[in-house]
């Protein structure tokens, strides 16, 4: 309410206390006040809209709308009515109501500045580019100011951006937006840093990039000063479109002869003097080499002019890192192109030597040495490592056996050479006994190192915890060999080292993927939490919490996953708009595209269209009472799922549509959060990204379609069509029978197309993307059974269609249909027995598979409750309260069993625990058997309100 006007008049004096309790909160407060002064002045608008606000923000969303709706068609002109109502349309997510409402203020007061910005920025927010542009002009015209004019502008450039034809864009709208700013250039009247960028815009996506370099190195030019060496990098970004290598080479080295660490001028002088010694270039006879000054042409001079850049540094006060780096790079690229040149620069595994020496003690030394490990010969790799390790000061003590760092620095390049020691592999070829000796070490170097970190803040990170990590990635190795007792050490010493580091992100995601991969939500619950995910971040690593929330069991924590995702989308929508507006106001026009196309990625997300799913399903699975499901069924599908497309612009909810845009979906996941010092080998490739995005889409579509048929149940057993009806389209639309059935084949493909991908067996790394739940799908036979009951339904209503003379045999048909889905609903939950939780030879081994069996189980009874009633039924609606009710009983066991179990009897066998150790192992057993026991509990209560459907059904 910040945001209003400061008119001079008494009736701000009179809204005033309604202003402040709607500020604070007390909106009942702002209504009774608003009501009082509406009994005294009948006519104050604005009175009427802040009732509105109240009434919104109490949850009576339809009073508010028609009290809006009244003052609105009086066409109000004051600013505290007009404020207030954008306001009160913004809370209600209709930010087309604004436009209408300034349309109508501006023809009432046509010359009013504010009023015609005001209608600009409300149609920047629903993107109505064309009236953007108008409005923009109109403007101008009143107050010819030059933003509005850049304004209208820019709304053309943005009508060419999402003009779906792509040649209208290059010969109408660009061409026209580049006129009009031709037209100011000419008459001088380009005054603002803002203007030119966007005038560099258009000449660029006209692919005009002769005269966008023009612009950029005339006059106009000099204004883009904003940030550093703007002016440079549009130029080189110009001559590189035009291939003018000359100029790229001899204006990448001027800029290092400024800034000898810049590692992008590096990488363009690098590309351009192997382009022009590809071209077998000549600089001209008796002329300047290029524009741009001198230009080199050949690895002479190449290596000469990266030579003079190391010794200028070595006079330098602040070591520079960029030269060595680069003296690196061009050995890797002259080996690449098979030169026999690379000799002049030395030897790779010797300069690399030298670096260490230099830049050992710093964090970065790994990354920047990480790039250029390929070019030492694998034969070398230990010898390369026994030669750092000689030169860091590790002195022995007499408590301990092996030789420690005396300060941080010694421990930063120790933990160097570890992390290069596990990058090229020395480490994976060690047998188990060798790991754990290396893991016992690690570890005490952890502990070490920790006493450097005494006055850490409990927002910092110990100096030491990399030995912790890389100790626990050994673990895993072990884990993935067989060695059962391993996963339980990578949990003690992770849990460990968050207590040392309880801000260390690394160590919670990795805590995260072990839970889950035993089967354990609990824990993760408040991991992820505690890492306080922002924006972006809820699409970038949300597939962490909603992968396994609900496969496991966490029917709450899943519900409430869901949401938070969902809540980040629906925002990134609104918050777009606002970025965008703030972008005209400013001059930014350069990052509207970019917010554009971030919004256009986030609504196109994979994770968006998972979690939208996810949650719908949800909501059907939990809803307990049989006489409401129907009822359900319409509100979630005719109210909630409206809101989702109401808020995300996707189309109206029937069982044929589908508002999933397959052919656009992004991948946003973050794969490569979790650090990694595997070999590339090893390592997440982008095989194994391609291949988890196809297995999440086919998921997806297996899980759309599903609800898709799951919501076009009620519509067929509440509205059946007459006996023999020979109607089956109407206006052009399939019958929803018709719906039902094609529903079903693309289910059917999508199913073989899931298979055939399973068949190939894809094995991801560790650490790499969670695999779907489709395996489990298949092979415990839920798939089978939800599919046989779509096809049941869709008997049932052929039968109730055609009326039951000469129906014997669809009759037979079904009774045995009910007879074979039972059947395979025995067979599923024979799936779901055994221990979730066994003592093996004194270890705990979890069976995850089993709670993910009982999940499904439980999905596909739910689901199983929805054929409509005929002659077999109650034989069906027997055989599911007796197998339910077994069901029950089973988890009754399992509960009891781990109640029961004694973890403090456990022992791990080998000694690798230290007495420190075994509080933590405790700790992590108790939470992995508390996790079992509420997903066991959440299951049984839920199968415990489909029991009690089931039996109402059979009165």
């Amino acid at each position: 309410m910040a945001a209003r006007g400061h008119v001079q008049d008494p009736n701000d004096r009179r809204l005033r206390p309604i202003y402040d309790y709607l500020d604070n909160g007390n909106n009942k407060m702002a209504i009774q006040q608003a009501d009082k002064l509406l009994k005294k002045h009948k006519d104050l608008h604005c009175a009427k809209v802040l009732k509105a606000i109240g009434l919104q923000r109490t949850g009576k969303q339809d009073e508010a709308y028609a009290l809006a709706q009244e003052v609105a068609a009086l066409e109000p002109t004051d600013d505290n009515s007009l404020q207030a109502l954008t306001i009160l349309y913004r809370e209600m997510h209709r930010p087309e109501l604004v436009t209408k409402l300034y349309e109508a203020a501006v023809k009432k007061v046509p010359n009013s500045e504010e009023y015609h910005s005001h209608l600009f920025m409300a149609y920047a927010r629903v993107g109505e580019y064309k009236k953007m542009q108008q409005a923009g002009m109109a403007l101008y015209k009143i107050v010819p100011k030059n933003p509005y004019y850049f304004w209208s502008v820019m709304s053309l450039i943005m009508q060419s951006i999402s003009a779906q034809d792509e040649n209208l864009s290059k010969t109408m709208f660009l061409p026209l937006a580049e006129r009009m700013v031709e037209k100011m250039v000419k008459e001088d009247k380009i005054e603002a840093e803002a203007e030119v960028e966007l005038y560099y815009m258009i000449l660029e996506r006209l692919e005009k990039y002769k005269e966008a370099l023009d612009v950029v190195r005339g006059k106009l030019g000099e204004k883009l000063t904003s940030e550093l060496q703007s002016r440079e990098n549009k130029c080189m970004a110009m001559y590189k479109k035009l291939c003018r290598w000359p100029e790229c080479n001899a204006l990448s080295r001027r800029l290092l002869l400024k800034n000898s660490d810049d590692w992008q001028f590096y990488i363009t002088y690098f590309d351009s003097v192997f382009q022009l010694i590809d071209e077998s270039w000549t600089p001209p006879p008796e002329e300047e080499h290029s524009l741009e000054g001198e230009v080199h042409y050949s690895i002479e001079q190449a290596v000469k002019f990266i030579e003079e850049r190391i010794t200028e540094e070595s006079k330098s006060s602040r070591p520079l890192r960029g030269p060595y780096l680069a003296k690196l790079e061009l050995i890797r690229r002259l080996r690449y192109r098979g030169c026999n040149d690379e000799y002049k620069l030395g030897d790779p595994e010797e300069l690399m030597f030298q670096y260490f020496k230099k830049f050992g003690d710093k964090p970065c030394c790994f990354t920047d040495l990480k790039v250029f490990v390929d070019l030492l010969p694998s034969s070398q790799y230990t010898k390369f490592i026994n030669q750092l390790l000689e030169v860091i000061p590790l002195s022995a003590t007499v408590e301990s056996e092996i030789a420690l760092p005396a300060d941080i620095k010694a421990l930063q390049q120790h933990l160097c050479v570890v992390q290069l020691s596990r990058l090229l592999g020395i480490y994976h070829t060690m047998d188990k006994k060798q790991k754990l000796t290396v893991v016992r070490e690690l570890m005490l170097r952890y502990r070490h190192g920790l006493e450097f970190g005494k006055s850490c803040l409990k927002t910092e990170l110990q100096f030491s915890d990399y030995y912790c990590l890389l100790a626990v990635h050994l673990l895993l190795d072990l884990w993935l060999e067989g060695e059962e007792t391993a996963v339980w050490q990578c949990l003690t010493l992770l849990e460990e080292g968050l207590s040392h580091s309880p801000s260390n992100a690394q160590f919670k995601l990795l805590l995260i993927r072990i839970y889950c991969r035993l089967g354990a939500f609990e824990p993760v619950t408040e991991l992820y939490s505690s890492l306080d995910a922002k924006h972006i971040q809820h699409d970038t690593i949300g597939y962490l919490l909603t992968r396994y929330a609900e496969s496991l069991g966490h029917y709450a924590a899943a519900s409430q996953s869901c949401n938070f995702a969902l809540r980040f989308f629906h925002s990134n929508q609104k918050d777009t708009s606002e970025y965008i507006i703030q972008a005209y106001k400013y001059g930014a026009f350069e990052k509207i595209p970019e917010f554009i196309a971030f919004r256009n990625r986030l609504n196109s997300s994979l994770h968006f269209a998972q979690v939208r799913t996810e949650r719908m399903l949800l909501d059907l699975l939990l809803e307990a009472n049989i006489d409401q499901m129907f009822d359900l069924m319409l509100l979630v599908l005719n109210v909630q799922i409206n809101q989702f497309r109401r808020k995300y612009k996707i189309h109206e909810s029937e069982p044929k549509e589908d508002d999933i845009p397959w052919k656009d979906l992004r991948d946003n996941r973050d794969l490569t959060v979790l650090f990694n010092w595997d070999p590339k080998d090893r390592d997440i490739s982008e095989e194994h990204r391609k291949l988890s995005l196809e297995e999440e889409t086919m998921w997806l579509r297996i899980r759309s379609l599903t609800l898709r048929l799951v919501s076009g149940l009620p519509t067929l057993s509440h509205t059946i069509q007459p006996k023999n009806s020979e109607k089956t389209a109407e206006n052009g639309v399939s019958s929803k029978i018709d719906t039902i059935r094609s529903l079903l084949q693309q289910l059917e493909a999508a199913v073989d197309s899931g298979k055939k991908f399973l068949e190939q067996k894809i094995q991801y790394p560790v650490l790499g993307p969670p695999p779907t739940r489709m395996a489990g799908f298949f092979s415990n036979g839920s798939c089978q059974c939800q599919t046989s009951l779509f096809y049941l339904v869709s008997d049932i209503y052929e039968l109730d269609t055609n009326g039951l003379e000469d129906s014997a045999e669809i009759q037979e048909r079904i009774g045995n249909s009910f007879k074979s889905l039972v059947e395979r609903l025995t067979d599923l939950f024979n799936k779901c027995k055994g221990d979730l939780i066994e003592v093996r030879d004194g270890t705990l081994k979890t069976h995850p598979n089993l709670l993910e069996n009982l999940v499904f189980f439980v999905e596909t009874i739910s689901i199983a409750l929805w054929p409509p009633v005929f002659t077999h039924f109650l034989d069906y609606v027997t055989e599911l309260q007796t197998l339910t009710s077994n069901v029950i009983d089973h988890i009754k066991g399992l509960e009891i069993i781990l109640t029961a179990l004694k973890l403090e009897e456990l022992s791990l066998k080998d000694t690798l625990l230290l007495q420190e150790e075994k509080k933590f192992t405790k700790t992590v057993q108790g939470k992995v058997q508390s996790s079992y026991h509420h997903s066991v509990q959440e299951i049984g209560e839920l199968l415990k309100k489909r029991l009690d459907t089931i039996k109402k059904l059979k009165i």
